[in-house]
């Protein structure tokens, strides 16, 4: 049976410079890695490398539930593509289009077996669309 792949997508207003950077350097991360705002990231590592590691340490602000996030690069090309596998096996690949001040972000993702394909979406989708509010915003 082939594993239905799952694809989220924001379009940010700015250069693939700036975008790059909020997208891969820790001190950004922890500013848009959440799908709500009852949750955030208190930790972020990240080795841009092929083989390096990232984890981000994502909390409920309540304290009530947290995990790591936690997947190993396969795939660094700069400023175009970041293919990675995650901690349970699950593959996930962003690619980075840019055309003068406007620059796509498209992660496809491997779907996890708990939760309903939507919701996964959705999920995803919320992280990505706050990571454009964030781009955008400095």
């Amino acid at each position: 049976m082939e594993v239905r792949k799952i694809t989220v997508e924001v379009k940010v207003n700015k250069s693939i410079e700036p975008v790059w950077k909020y997208w891969t350097q820790p001190d950004h991360i922890l500013n848009w890695n959440h799908a709500s705002d009852d949750w955030h990231t208190v930790r972020a590592v990240n080795e841009l490398k092929v083989g390096g590691k990232f984890l981000y340490r994502m909390e409920a602000k309540d304290r009530s539930f947290g995990f790591d996030f936690e997947s190993n690069y396969e795939v660094v090309n700069d400023k175009q593509e970041l293919t990675y596998i995650m901690s349970d096996g699950r593959r996930a690949s962003t690619i980075f289009q840019s055309k003068e001040m406007e620059t796509s972000v498209t992660t496809t993702f491997d779907p996890e077996n708990e939760n309903p394909i939507e919701l996964q979406k959705a999920g995803w989708q919320a992280i990505l669309n706050n990571f454009k509010k964030y781009a955008e915003s400095i």
